[in-house]
């Protein structure tokens, strides 16, 4: 039921952080994807600003609507947006691939991607699920159940192939996991594989693993192609890192970039949106930046604290997670320590489903804190 009233108890600094992040990616979208030299005002409005503003307005209805509708009602969707997730990513591998996978429906001029969508319903249907079996959370049945809960994406998301929202799913789990009660054993077997493979991945980054030398060994669990991935020497990750280089300290200036502007580094308004904002504003701007993030991430898990119910915290929790790993992983990735898989920054980068995802998922955070107080 909508109450309009709750709109009233709405937490401001969330709003103020949220208009921070959408000046933030409306600049660096303008900058990138302008043609004009000589900039003036009047060409801020580039095609790509224009769409992102579109897309900002249909966020922003999204998480009013979420706000003031009460967050227990998505216990009676749960299973049936679940359901309908999975039958869209099953759905994508028997549609056209674009650019050689199948992430995306084309819709019309539009994109539509299910697995940011996916994330949200995973973190929704864990809630749920771990919620009606708090008394059963430790048994082996509850166990496996909230492991297919979460498998069943992973693997179909895994197989498009992409790996970057394959590995935003995996800390999402090990959270509501932990918060639901699942077994001790299971959360740190699962800790240890991610603290394993983090690890691994990291020192092949940073140089300290040789990739060839490692190859032999690697591709033992992965073949050749997938482990190709995690090859630290592509020309992209040496754009990110060189974009960053050269922002220096304060950075060029806004529409002041040669490298990213030039168009030498890849996907600059989208996944590489990061380092494009840290050549034309320096070091300042990135702690700038991140101060923004920290905000929101902060924000997010104040209100696991006040939740009223079972349900709230698990599925704040699960939100606010799902949002610091997109901001961790895509910083990881642009600084050289993670391999680039196509994480969107959050509601920095250009794109419609990931700005509806995440703005939807804010909304859900939004109406559990507003409801924080009533019974």
């Amino acid at each position: 039921m909508l109450n309009h009233q709750l709109l009233k108890r709405i937490d401001y600094r969330l709003i103020l952080l949220l208009i921070a992040l959408m000046v933030v990616s409306l600049l660096v979208i303008s900058s990138t994807t302008s043609e004009i030299q000589d900039f003036e005002f009047e060409h801020f409005f580039t095609p790509h600003v224009k769409k992102q503003l579109q897309f900002f307005a249909v966020g922003w209805g999204a998480f009013l609507l979420l706000s003031v509708i009460d967050y227990n009602k998505l216990r009676e969707w749960t299973w049936i947006l679940y359901l309908v997730m999975v039958l869209m990513l099953v759905g994508l591998f028997f549609s056209p691939a674009i650019q050689n996978v199948h992430r995306w429906y084309r819709i019309g001029g539009f994109t539509f991607q299910p697995s940011e969508y996916a994330k949200l319903v995973v973190v929704i249907a864990l809630s749920w699920f771990l919620e009606r079996k708090a008394s059963k959370a430790r048994t082996w049945a509850a166990t496996f159940q909230a492991l297919a809960i979460i498998g069943i994406p992973f693997l179909l998301i895994l197989k498009q192939p992409d790996l970057g929202t394959a590995l935003v799913l995996f800390p999402i789990a090990l959270v509501i996991f932990y918060f639901g009660g699942i077994r001790r054993r299971v959360i740190v077997t699962m800790g240890a594989i991610a603290v394993i493979g983090l690890t691994f991945i990291s020192l092949l980054f940073v140089g300290v693993l040789d990739h060839d030398e490692m190859r032999p060994v690697a591709t033992k669990v992965l073949k050749d192609y997938q482990y190709e991935r995690f090859n630290p020497e592509t020309y992209h990750q040496k754009a990110a890192a060189t974009a960053i280089a050269l922002g220096g300290v304060t950075g060029n200036g806004w529409h002041k970039s040669t490298f990213s502007k030039g168009q030498w580094l890849p996907a600059s308004h989208t996944d590489s949106v990061f380092p494009a904002f840290a050549e034309e504003f320096g070091l300042i701007g990135v702690i700038f930046l991140l101060g923004i993030f920290f905000g929101l991430i902060y924000v997010s898990f104040q209100v696991t604290v006040v939740a009223k119910d079972r349900f709230g915290r698990l599925l704040s929790a699960g939100i606010a997670i799902y949002l610091a790993m997109h901001i961790v992983v895509n910083l990881g990735m642009m600084c050289g320590f993670l391999p680039i898989t196509g994480v969107p920054l959050v509601m920095v980068s250009y794109g419609g489903s990931s700005i509806l995802a995440n703005m939807s998922a804010l909304g859900i955070l939004q109406s559990i804190y507003s409801r924080r107080f009533t019974f």
